[in-house]
């Protein structure tokens, strides 16, 4: 290859999104559910928000936990949605590099703050249940603003290095990434250099944060459940118990899709380009769609204020 064209992919000054190779054909088609959980999403997380701000009683750690999740499931969802939207509507695949390796920022710190806000709504179970009578010497507003602050710069910290080393990179093979949205490892397996440091530093990431989360999870349920079959009545733990599954159907949402996507983009050099591009996107917009559903239809205080706000809109 000529200097001058090694020269001009060193620093590529677009990259190109394919969109979902082998399925172009009915990329129209597809657009319908993606902008379908995009507007629940949208709609769903604003809901709580509102909810939230404007009802006294659920001025609780609960509560500003899910604040934080909601505002992290919006910024997520529309890093991503439209850009991808619009390569299905208008054929606009042509990213800048800069837009890219920005996009590329704001879902891994995203994700990564989302992981560690169900680590402190899994702390908040755990006091309430264990340790009721404390709970809100233990979570005072201040310490939940701490916790708060502390997910989000261990997040934006750990994310920051991601465009760095992407931009340290020659690109000297192509400029075309077979995906929707621009990612730490699909950037990355572009570039015609040795990249090991970029996978490890990935790797330590993932395990970083998916990994010490899930175990920080793990451990809170353990001793929730312990503390939960410890109670005097079947009723009594039923309506413990009630009170996790929101926030355990809420975990499962988003770490079992992120884990294989995850798995599936490391060692699944067998599985169909097409499903790892679904997946990838799936786990990045099923969880802001589905968690102001789960929380809504799963807690009584937010059921009890929609349906008061309908009420009054009715009247």
């Amino acid at each position: 290859m000529s200097d001058s064209n090694t020269t001009e992919f060193t620093n590529p000054s677009t990259f190109i999104l394919l969109g979902i190779p082998g399925l172009e054909a009915i990329h129209g088609w597809i657009s319908i559910p993606f902008c379908t959980m995009y507007i629940i999403a949208v709609l769903g997380n604003f809901t709580i928000l509102f909810m939230v701000k404007s009802e006294p009683s659920l001025h609780v750690p609960m509560y500003y936990f899910l604040c934080m999740l909601a505002v992290t499931d919006l910024v997520l969802s529309t890093s991503i949605l439209p850009k991808t939207l619009s390569i299905f509507w208008f054929n606009s695949r042509e990213i800048d590099f800069s837009a890219c390796l920005t996009q590329l920022y704001f879902i891994h710190s995203f994700t990564g703050m989302e992981s560690g806000i169900f680590v402190t709504m899994g702390l908040d179970r755990y006091v309430a249940i264990c340790h009721p009578l404390r709970h809100s010497t233990i979570l005072t507003n201040p310490m939940v603003a701490k916790m708060g602050l502390a997910v989000v710069l261990r997040s934006a910290i750990l994310a920051l290095p991601y465009p760095f080393l992407v931009r340290q990179w020659p690109y000297c093979r192509t400029n075309i990434i077979p995906q929707t949205f621009c990612a730490h490892i699909f950037v990355v397996k572009l570039a015609c250099a040795d990249t090991r440091i970029s996978s490890y530093y990935g790797l330590f990431v993932l395990l970083c944060v998916m990994g010490l989360d899930g175990i920080f999870i793990a451990v809170s349920y353990t001793v929730i459940l312990r503390a939960i079959f410890c109670l005097p009545t079947k009723d009594a733990r039923i309506k413990t118990f009630g009170t996790c599954i929101s926030h355990l159907s809420a975990i499962l949402t988003f770490y079992i899709p992120g884990l294989f996507s995850s798995l599936t983009n490391r060692f699944g050099q067998n599985v169909p380009l097409h499903f790892h591009v679904l997946i990838g996107n799936m786990s990045l917009l099923v969880p802001p769609m589905l968690n102001p559903i789960i929380y809504g239809v799963r807690t009584k205080q937010m059921r009890d204020r929609l349906l008061r706000f309908i009420t009054l809109k009715e009247t």
